[in-house]
């Protein structure tokens, strides 16, 4: 398919071409010429028009609007030096036309521009605007090359010329409009944005663009009116907008991309944008709710990588691992959905499938830098010292300005003793490393070439220009990398309250490795896994909508004995009585009944989680072990694969935590009437 800029060339320039009587008349009704022109009118085979321009030019070597055509087919297949080549000898045959020349002069400068020769590129618009100063085009591309070039007066000059040349033209407005937007004027813009509208109503980019400035202004009714225009013609700058509401603009947009689906629920646009909201604003709770409407209307592999991604930060890693297979399922070229498996089995705390399946991607992608770095960061983490070097240096070759790679493989050279290989690379981040962003690292560099001061100034001005969860983390990491423990459960704990949640990452990073042993940071943790489980919970009750459903009431007996309540029970139909722990979080069970019901065939083998062999020959369940109870069954409820934790204790009871309980509904325990009462809907 032809590109948008050589389609509009060929209609611009032939709808002019031919109302030139004075040139010569063998060049117009040339028959490889006109055929040519023929193919490209039509979207026809472009590799044919070459060939038959190219033997034009071999008729009629003087042909110079032939060698015009031959640069831009060059141009539009990335062959820079042909086009070049081409184009210089348009400009040289093409001198008396003054509209010709000027096309030819402009072709050039975007050659020139591709090649980051901006002065040629200026020298040749400058030239094609003075043998035709009305050149709309040659305006508008020196306008947006000023624009881009933060040059907002120079940019101005060339879309007032515009407008004056042609008042009606929308094109003029729309860069005006940009240049206000850039400079923060927002009334400006915004004015100049309506007014293109008005000159032309199904201007797309204009309602995005005016919704911008209707954001800054804090006018979101106005903004988010103009996104769902601009969404609905599948814009990506308002796609880009509505991925970065923020939360009272959000809340608006939702409710009128709501509206819009209940309009038409047979239109998978508006659930889609819905879904991305959600997830944008990490409520993935309600994104997957809306995602699974995308994949039941039409089957749908983004759908279900989306899907996967949001189980991952809810922790849920099963579930997460399970959409990510199904989107592979459905599209197995899409190699970023390989990668996205792979990091979701480093999360999973599977690393050496995880460094199997990145092997996959990169076969798939042997010319990704982040593939490479992503699975040397993995063998860096599996203490495969000279694997990571090795992935880390070829991530360098691809992309030299990576600076990551270079921290990464410096670590491993001073962990190998090979100090100047390491200095070398911790230089090279601090060169390229220094403007503060969500990415930094160069703090780490600083500490590794012995300049803690430094290190410590670099993570302070991070944090200062952004104090967000991940920054917080990075702060963490390096205060436990100089061994001060304290200011990194400090900012660790901060980073968590910022709602940084990737707790299986936190419980692998090597850099926290001289606070994992301490009782503070295991706390921390478990204070944060419960926290995360109560977000999950609290996310999914507000989201649910119960006001036509019916509330019911589960009422479980318990007796008292020895102060404590225990309720009737069975686990994979085993009877049991449970004791009610307030205190306790999940459910624990004695080594006595693990090894009771794996010997009787109530568990099984593969009801053991982890990847150790927790079992012995004689059927014992050793200390420590987690496994999965397939159901639990009380009153007349019922859990499907709970995990629960085998104690040491063989005279320890059969503990029922209450967040167990939190999954079902809400609860209280009734003393008067000896009940458990559990409120849910179903």
């Amino acid at each position: 398919m032809k590109n948008k800029f050589l389609l509009a060339l060929i209609a611009l320039a032939l709808a002019i071409q031919f109302s030139y009587a004075q040139k010569p008349e063998e060049y117009q009704n040339s028959y490889n010429y006109k055929r040519a022109m023929e193919l490209l009118q039509n979207e026809e085979d472009e590799g044919e028009a070459l060939k038959l321009l190219q033997s034009e030019v071999r008729e009629h070597p003087k042909n110079g609007y032939a060698y015009y055509w031959i640069c831009c087919l060059h141009d539009n297949n990335k062959r820079a030096g042909l086009a070049l080549e081409a184009v210089n000898k348009a400009v040289e045959l093409l001198m008396k036309d003054k509209e010709w020349i000027s096309y030819a002069y402009r072709m050039r400068a975007k050659i020139y521009l591709s090649l980051d020769k901006d002065g040629k590129a200026l020298e040749d618009w400058n030239l094609s605007l003075k043998a035709n100063p009305k050149d709309i085009q040659t305006l508008s591309d020196r306008g947006e090359y000023y624009y881009r070039k933060q040059q907002y007066v120079l940019s101005d000059k060339d879309y007032e010329n515009i407008t004056s040349i042609e008042p009606a033209n929308a094109l003029g407005y729309m860069g005006k409009g940009r240049n206000a937007l850039a400079v923060e004027d927002f009334e400006k813009a915004k004015d100049l944005f309506s007014y293109v509208l008005k000159l032309d109503p199904e201007y797309v980019k204009a309602y995005s663009f005016r919704a911008e400035c209707y954001r800054a202004l804090k006018k979101y009714n106005e903004a988010t009116d103009d996104l769902i225009v601009a969404l609905a013609e599948e814009d990506d700058k308002a796609w880009h907008l509505a991925q970065n509401c923020g939360e009272e603009e959000a809340k608006i947009l939702l409710t009128k991309m709501y509206i819009r689906y209940q309009i038409n629920k047979n239109d998978i646009m508006w659930p889609a944008h819905i879904a991305m909201v959600y997830e944008s604003m990490s409520k993935y709770v309600q994104a997957i709710d809306y995602y699974k409407i995308v994949a039941k209307l039409d089957v749908n592999d983004w759908a279900f990588a989306r899907m996967s991604h949001c189980y991952e930060e809810l922790g849920i890693f099963e579930l997460a691992l399970e959409q990510i297979e199904l989107a592979i399922a459905l599209d197995s070229t899409n190699c970023d959905y390989v990668a996205q498996k792979g990091d979701l089995l480093y999360d999973m705390g599977d690393v050496e499938a995880a460094i199997q399946t990145y092997g996959k991607y990169i076969e798939y992608n042997p010319e990704s830098y982040g593939g490479y770095y992503r699975r040397g960061f993995m063998k860096d983490n599996s203490n495969d010292v000279d694997g990571a070097i090795e992935d880390y240096s070829t991530s360098i070759v691809l992309n030299p300005d990576f600076v990551y790679a270079y921290l990464g493989r410096g670590d491993k050279y001073l962990l190998k003793g090979n100090k100047a290989l390491a200095i070398a690379d911790y230089k090279k981040v601090v060169a390229m490393d220094t403007v503060y962003s969500e990415n930094n690292c160069a703090q780490y560099a600083y500490l590794g070439l012995g300049e803690k001061d430094k290190a410590v100034a670099f993570m302070d001005g991070i944090l200062a220009h952004s104090p967000s969860a991940g920054n917080h983390y990075d702060a963490a990491c390096l205060y436990a990398r100089m061994g001060e423990k304290d200011s990194s459960l400090i900012y660790l704990r901060q980073s968590l309250e910022k709602g940084f949640r990737r707790l299986s990452h936190i419980e692998r990073d090597d850099d926290l490795e001289a606070i994992r042993s301490m009782d503070a940071y295991k706390l921390l943790i478990d204070e944060y896994r419960e926290k995360a489980r109560r977000e999950l919970l609290l996310q999914h009750d507000e989201w649910k909508d119960n006001s036509s459903k019916k509330e019911h009431v589960s009422e479980i007996p318990f007796t008292k004995e020895g102060g404590v309540c225990k309720v009737k029970c069975s686990i994979n139909g085993l009877p049991l009585h449970f004791v009610f722990d307030t205190g306790a979080s999940d459910i624990s069970i004695s080594m006595v009944e693990a090894t009771f019901m794996m010997k009787n065939g109530y568990l099984s083998k593969n009801d053991v989680m982890g990847k150790e062999h927790y079992v012995d020959a004689n059927g014992n369940v050793t200390e420590g072990t987690i496994l999965n109870l397939r159901n639990v069954h009380f009153g007349d409820l019922s859990l499907e694969n709970v995990k629960a934790s085998v104690v040491r204790n063989q005279k320890a009871p059969l503990l029922l935590g209450q967040s167990v309980l939190a999954w079902l509904g809400k609860f209280e325990v009734d003393n008067e009437n000896r009940v458990l009462k559990i409120k849910y809907f179903k």
